[in-house]
């Protein structure tokens, strides 16, 4: 007798027994689908049956030798992976249609290959000739990377166990197709079996893998995020259409930092590593000009700084308009309130367009004072020292917080050639070495200082 279709929730992998617009399980909206039950085998019976082996246990004052490492050669790429490829590892790369995956770990594979791994790129979504096209037009013809295009997932792995590489890339995992489970390739259940089919492939026999994964229109990979949790890293590679700038972040890594990231900038010839991401953050800003603030940042184990550029102009509407690129919009409206309500500078009546530079994403608080600098310069009509950078964290009484690693920002705008520092009271003198400092204990005080109101 056929078993009813089950309801499985895309976000949290939950079961139900019929369809409902939200999961009960998670609260996600519109993220039940419907798939075919798996057939009950023998591994659906009880395991009691049958007796396993023993585990070997140790204690948590046990030491093991670090994993060993293959660096590819491209040092961004390197960076985000935590200091290179760590053998039997399984690794997810997601980001938009047409952001440069593809070219990416080409590009990777083919410096791995270089460095003496056996190396397979199969793909799922074009022929062939399509990726010996791209290797050509990336100069990248001669590497010794083994290419075939296949989506039935057990023709794909009596393929690696007969060749036994060291490392394969999957593009993509959604176009995978797995003959034992009933439902369409791309499905929840089909994307999941196919991933724990790789990944167990991938510890079984030493192999590193890399799966290529969609994302939907809210920009989440698409498929279970029982996904995720199967992976020992996920990347995202993320940018904007209208730059050339493109990110490699990484929000899981068992094997090294997360929140690291890699710049990237998109050239006729591939994708080409960005060394230094601070001056190229921070290029065209030769003369200053109002609205426009420079932020230290931390980005993982890197320093960054960005520009916050603001425009605030009168609104002929009745609701003016809050726009934010790069930045949360809720932190925005925060630090809107506290500057009416704490400094008694009001921006009702006044459109208010904020902006981070070349594309990047802010999520630190840290970088909540150059935000506020950006606004009242914006507002007032006043640029700031084009040698100036800020950072500071401010709460909801207008105080400014410090922020963690201050000598590392402050290195950082050294480096680059700016003179003064404004941070928080408490953020440690000798962080600055042979820059200005100057802290301050509120918003009040900085706009006093800065702009002669408070």
């Amino acid at each position: 007798m056929a078993r009813a279709p089950a309801f499985v929730c895309s976000a949290c992998g939950a079961s139900f027994g019929k369809w409902s617009g939200r999961c009960d399980a998670c609260g996600a909206w519109n993220s039940i689908v419907e798939e075919e039950p798996l057939s009950a085998g023998p591994a659906a019976k009880s395991l009691g049956a049958a007796r396993g082996r023993r585990l070997a246990l140790s204690d948590l004052a046990t030491e093991e030798a670090p994993p060993p490492r293959t660096l590819c050669g491209i040092a961004e790429f390197d960076r985000v992976l935590g200091g290179g490829l760590v053998p039997a590892s399984a690794i997810l790369v997601s980001g938009d249609p047409g952001i440069g995956k593809s070219t990416l770990l080409l590009q990777a594979a083919a410096s791995f290959a270089r460095k003496g791994l056996k190396t397979l790129y199969i793909s799922g979504e074009e022929a062939s000739a399509q990726v010996r096209l791209r290797a050509q037009r990336l100069g990248l013809a001669d590497a010794p990377v083994r290419l075939g295009a296949e989506t039935n997932l057990r023709d794909i792995l009596t393929t690696l166990e007969a060749e036994r590489p060291d490392l394969v890339v999957i593009d993509s995992i959604q176009t995978m197709w797995a003959d034992h489970v009933e439902s369409a390739p791309g499905s929840v259940s089909q994307v999941r079996a196919a991933a724990h089919e790789l990944v167990s492939f991938a510890k079984r026999r030493g192999v590193s893998v890399v799966l290529v994964g969609h994302v939907t229109k809210e920009g989440q990979i698409a498929g279970p995020r029982v996904v995720e949790h199967m992976v020992d890293a996920v990347l995202y590679f993320e940018g904007e259409r209208g730059h050339q700038f493109r990110l490699l972040r990484a929000v899981k890594n068992r094997f090294g930092p997360a929140d690291e990231i890699g710049v990237f900038e998109m050239t006729g010839a591939g994708l080409s590593e960005v060394a230094n991401p601070s001056a190229l953050f921070l290029s065209g800003r030769e003369s200053p000009a109002s609205g426009s603030a420079v932020f230290a940042g931390l980005e993982g184990t890197r320093t960054v700084l960005v520009e916050f550029q603001a425009l605030v102009a009168p609104s002929p509407l009745a609701q003016p308009r809050r726009s934010v690129l790069g930045w949360d919009g809720g932190r925005l409206a925060m630090i809107l309130a506290v500057l009416e309500a704490r400094v008694g500078i009001p921006f009702a009546g006044l459109d208010v367009y904020l902006n981070v530079a070349g594309g990047l994403k802010v999520t630190e608080p840290a970088a909540d004072l150059a935000v506020a600098a950006a606004l009242l310069s914006a507002r007032e009509d006043a640029a700031l020292p084009s040698d100036t950078v800020l950072f500071g964290e401010i709460s909801l009484s207008g105080a400014l917080r410090p922020v963690a690693q201050a000598e590392n920002r402050l290195k950082e705008a050294r480096k680059l050639g700016f003179k003064t520092a404004i941070a928080p009271k408490g953020t440690k003198a000798g962080a600055a070495q042979g820059m200005s400092l100057r802290t301050m204990p509120d918003l009040v005080a900085f706009v006093g200082e800065m702009f002669g109101a408070g």
